[in-house]
């Protein structure tokens, strides 16, 4: 190997956040001066939805060949952890519900949750083409339940979820397709760096990897690098880094979902935007495991806090959520819902419900009063909190201010199961900069040549706040347009 020139200083404000907490030694060089080992049209980084929708969608739009790239012993990212929910205003599912919607509506509350700090072109085209994604998921064996409901800080009932386990359909199918046409994905292996020809300039020509018996390689790109490694909600450090109370908060996330890639992508010269808006949703109880999954669905379920009192309206956004239940004592809450709402998610949280029951952190009441006594939530209070709810779906006047879309079943029908619950790290909405056609920009607002990116790692989509349900609406956009962008690009 000739010698590679290595960066030692990393200018910009974000990135030299980041960097203050690990450089990755990034390769510049000629493509000549690298003897390459193997060599692809397109490099996928991550077998997460995002990726794995890149590299079949390269793959259809004509790349000879394509390889995904993933840390982890498998594939599925944080996807295959989600509750698999995915928004999309279809006109056939919303015209069936007897409501309306339009990607334009999608578009406009998208924007507006993430207090106008999203981009409109990434966001307009986000909401375009969701509906999209949602047919070309089912033309790849992707089925969905015959429903749309309003998810978890969703703010609105278009989301559906696929039949099978949870996000983990979506991993399945797409597995499936790429075994189909000959994708092979590399498992245990790490990206060490992202080789670009310059410091902050040039093409980018490939990765260097090394897999798990600590064999490197160099892997060209002939066409380009998509970019899809997730966020970082895994790493305590660098989420503090951005938001100091995230530190000792607990994190939804797969164990690999650190950043690494995020800091390799700046180190070769990609801008970021929002690398301090981390999101969170109800998680386990710190010494507990297998937490209930009881609140996805607004309209099934309530939160009280430890006194069994209610305190927050439960259809919020999810950023007014976390902090609402920061604040409680102990920032812990009780999730309720009744045997409908329970039987309701079955599909979804089935498995995780079964190993809470299990692991004794489900509780079941045989009435309100069997409820509070087993979770030792005070029963006058709980009773109240019932009472408050159940009269706001009559009257549709919630005094927690829940809209009346989301008022309309009953806490009523036992048995009743309750779940303790405190805010984990979810998602990070922030990460490198994008256009419209997923290619990365640097900090100079200059496209990186060869360098293309979807999912968590990128910023600019959410804003402050990402609407529930949009993040598998995200992925599979915007990896299917990474991909199909990286097969027609050589360079």
């Amino acid at each position: 190997m000739p010698s590679i020139s290595r960066r030692g200083f990393l200018g910009g404000t974000a990135a030299a956040t980041l960097s203050t907490f690990a450089l990755s030694s990034a390769v510049f060089a000629k493509e000549s001066d690298i003897k390459w080992d193997e060599t692809y049209n397109v490099v996928v980084i991550g077998a997460g939805g995002a990726g794995l929708a890149a590299a079949v969608t390269a793959k259809e739009a004509g790349a000879k060949k394509v390889v995904v790239i993933e840390k982890m012993a498998f594939p599925g990212g944080n996807t295959i952890r989600a509750g698999g929910g995915i928004n999309a205003a279809i006109k056939a599912d919303y015209e069936k519900a007897g409501i309306t919607d339009s990607p334009e509506l999608h578009a406009k509350q998208t924007l507006a949750a993430g207090d106008g700090r999203g981009d409109p072109k990434l966001v307009n085209q986000l909401t375009a083409k969701a509906p999209e994604s949602v047919q070309w998921l089912k033309d790849h064996g992707v089925k969905f339940q015959d429903n749309i409901y309003q998810i978890y800080g969703g703010l609105y009932k278009r989301a559906r979820n696929p039949i099978g386990p949870r996000g983990g359909a979506y991993i399945k199918a797409l597995v499936e397709n790429c075994k189909k046409l000959d994708i092979p994905i590399m498992l245990n292996t790490q990206v060490l760096e992202v080789v670009r020809e310059k410091q902050l300039s040039g093409k980018v020509l490939g990765v260097k990897v090394k897999q798990k018996d600590g064999k490197v390689l160099y892997i060209r790109a002939t066409n380009a690098v998509v970019a899809a490694g997730g966020g970082f909600a895994a790493s305590d450090r660098l989420s503090a880094l951005h938001d100091p109370r995230m530190e000792k908060l607990g994190t939804t996330n797969h164990p690999g979902a650190t950043g690494d890639l995020l800091i390799d992508l700046i180190d070769i010269g990609a801008d970021t935007r929002g690398l301090d808006y981390i999101q969170c949703i109800p998680g386990n109880v710190k010494g507990e495991t297998h937490a209930p999954n009881l609140f996805t669905h607004v309209d099934r379920f309530i939160f009280v806090n430890l006194d069994g009192k209610r305190f927050i309206n439960e259809d919020a956004r999810r950023d007014v959520l976390r902090d609402a239940m920061l604040d409680q004592p102990e920032a812990i809450a009780w999730t309720i819902v009744d045997a409908d709402g329970f039987e309701e998610q079955k599909n979804s949280k089935g498995p995780e419900n079964e190993a809470a029951r299990k692991a004794g952190t489900l509780y079941i009441g045989d009435s309100i009063e069997d409820l509070a006594k087993k979770t030792n939530i005070p029963v006058e209070e709980l009773k109240k909190s019932f009472e408050q709810y159940n009269t706001a779906v009559d009257t549709k006047k919630d005094p927690m201010g829940r809209a009346p879309t989301v008022l309309v079943n009953k806490l009523a029908k036992a048995p009743f199961y309750a779940g303790r619950v405190t805010m984990q790290r979810h998602h990070t909405m922030g990460g490198v900069v994008i256009n419209e056609k997923a290619q990365v920009i640097d900090r100079h607002g200059n496209v990186i040549p060869g360098l293309y990116a979807a999912g968590e790692v990128t910023g600019g989509i959410h804003g402050t706040n990402r609407v529930g349900g949009n993040a598998m609406a995200d992925i599979f956009t915007y990896g299917r347009i990474a991909g199909e962008n990286a097969a027609k690009n050589p360079i």
